[in-house]
């Protein structure tokens, strides 16, 4: 996961086809911006195939599962980075300058990685690209929304995060396109910088956001892009009213004070913000750890576990969780305003736990039910070609396929030729012995073994996708920008967007470890586990905001409230929060 989701009810949208269809300049302002978005979309997915031939080109990314982990969380390490200096980036310099300089980071970090001759050279090029993102992500729904008419800036700030999701599913597509391509993981990343030129030279045609000019006092710039968003006769109108929100803007800036450091104090020591920090942090960081970008990282990579060794194939089954949770997202805009964003993820919770469990179940039986190891076809291939860790174990008779791939990174299981669930052979793992196995019609596993219940755990990712997006996927941010007072909104969102990027650090980082000590069996149960105690977070740390006023949450947070697992909220209850 993944960037900010504003909620927009139907008849916004109705409202914004109509005033898109009037005036096409500002559908051309949201779409640039919301390039920002696919950017961010891609490189969450495009990294999962492109690891699968990454690893076949470097055999230390192969040997070392600690390597595989940091190509891909050291975009998640620049993120942080990166949106951290964002906030920085557009108060001083402009959101347009922001979104640009983020563009020029992407774009070369997506040639660094395309030409890298060494791993090391991919990870820098990652941090490059997470930089770009970490900018990206924070500052494209804020350009969207305060260059759009007010009446539909949530429908627009809406795109940035059907953006996200949609630039995931693109990223799936060109992954299955080039699979088949010299180069092909130098072509899924440097595909990146495509999208990142092409919304830099559309930035360069259009304005500042009007609030920022604002602010600097650049009354007329403001104005003059004012009058290209909204009819004549309203323009004068929203003057007073942009002028009214930044001066109140800045009043209750200056009772908070000017640095980070007495900000995030200020917030701390008030009771209701606190509270709604305790919300925030919770469903910011429940997000990550359901392991749901264990699945975006990685999904081709489970897949194989799931015994399809196939790369094409893992690719193509990938884009079943991609488009889902494309899906997803539209589910949880049309739903967020008529269910609640408490109940949806509590909904959402207990369909992720049921997956997780299920999965981890179905993963053990895979497991215990793996072909066997025969001495015969191992030795078939010459008895120097048999892996070193099976011919010195002292209870190799019992060995199986999963035994075989735990034993060292130096083993590779080969099929039987006659039917794939016979006992194989136990190898050496190398290029000339991948090649022997796939001359008798054998298949090559390294990462998972062959299984009858594949199919059923690809279902059960896509039932997992399903729990997650419309819930967990889209919620929070909707949550972080609802729970806060006005004058700590900024502060507020900023510490539960940090806490988010950095559980998602954590989990990119540690899942194939995870994977080679519990075993996929016992990593999803630990999710799982992870997910219930999200679940009990939530339920006694996160009110429901629907339909609410922000006075009325403050009011709510500051009497503090008693969980209900209806999300009916009765006023008269109090208690600690």
């Amino acid at each position: 996961m993944e960037g900010g989701v504003s909620k927009a009810d139907k008849t916004e949208f109705t409202e914004c086809w109509s005033t898109l269809w009037k005036n096409p300049y500002i559908l051309r302002l949201a779409l640039s911006a919301g390039i920002g978005g696919l950017l961010f979309g891609y490189d969450t997915g495009v990294i999962s195939g492109a690891l699968l031939y990454i690893r076949d080109d470097f055999k230390s990314v192969e040997r070392h599962t600690w390597l595989q982990e940091t190509i891909v969380s050291m975009a998640v390490a620049g993120a942080i980075f990166g949106a951290a200096i964002g906030g920085w980036l557009n108060d001083k310099y402009g959101r347009k300058k922001t979104i640009l300089l983020a563009d020029l980071v992407f774009f070369i970090g997506a040639i660094v990685m395309a030409v890298a001759p060494a791993p090391w050279m991919i990870i820098l090029g990652r941090i490059f690209i997470g930089l770009g993102v970490g900018m990206a992500s924070m500052t494209s729904p804020l350009y969207i929304s305060e260059a759009s008419p007010a009446k539909i800036r949530g429908a627009l700030v809406s795109t940035n995060g059907l953006l996200i999701t949609g630039g995931q599913f693109i990223s799936y597509l060109v992954n299955l396109a080039c699979a088949q391509a010299p180069g092909t993981w130098r072509w899924m990343l440097g595909v990146a910088g495509i999208p990142a030129l092409l919304q830099l030279v559309l930035m360069l045609s259009l304005p500042e956001s009007p609030r920022w000019l604002y602010r600097k006092n650049k009354v007329d710039e403001a104005r003059a892009i004012l009058e290209k968003i909204y009819p004549a006769n309203e323009v004068e109108e929203q003057m007073k009213a942009l002028q009214l929100s930044v001066d109140t803007e800045k009043a209750e800036e200056g009772s908070i004070g000017d640095g980070f450091i007495s900000k995030i104090k200020s917030a701390w020591s008030n009771v209701i913000v606190r509270r709604g920090l305790y919300a925030g942090i919770t469903v910011q960081v429940a997000q990550q750890f359901v392991g749901i970008n264990t699945v975006m990282y990685y999904s081709p990579t489970i897949v194989q576990l799931a015994g399809y060794a196939s790369k094409k194939t893992a690719l193509a089954l990938s884009l079943i969780t991609s488009g889902l949770n494309a899906v997803g997202s539209l589910i949880s805009m049309a739903f967020v305003d008529r269910f609640g964003r408490r109940r949806l993820m509590i909904i959402s919770m207990f369909g992720i736990i049921s997956c997780l469990v299920v999965l981890s179940i179905m993963f053990f039986e895979a497991s215990v039910h793996a072909p066997h190891i025969s001495d015969y076809e191992s030795t078939s291939f010459g008895r120097n070609s048999t892996c070193p860790s099976y011919l010195t174990a002292p209870d190799a008779s019992s060995w199986n396929c999963m035994t075989c791939l735990k034993a060292s990174s130096e083993c590779a299981f080969c099929s039987n030729g006659a039917n794939k669930y016979h006992p194989g052979a136990c190898l050496a793992a190398n290029d000339a012995l991948r090649g022997a196995c796939g001359e008798g019609h054998r298949t090559w596993y390294t990462n998972g073994c062959p299984t009858k219940f594949g199919m059923f755990a690809v279902f059960l990712l896509a039932l997992y996708i399903i729990s997650y997006s419309p819930g967990m996927g889209t919620v929070p941010w909707i949550v972080n920008s609802e729970i806060y007072p006005l004058r700590y909104r900024g502060v507020g969102g900023g510490i539960a967007a940090v806490s988010n990027w950095v559980s998602n650090l954590i989990v990119s980082e540690t899942f194939l470890t995870l994977t080679e000590v519990l075993g996929s069996s016992g990593t999803f149960l630990l999710f799982a586990g992870f997910s219930f105690i999200g679940l009990v977070a939530i339920y006694f740390l996160v009110p429901e905001t629907k339909g609410l006023q922000f006075e009325e949450v403050e009011k709510m947070l500051e009497k503090g409230y008693r969980p209900s697992l209806c999300s009916k909220q009765n006023k008269k209850d109090s208690g600690s929060s």
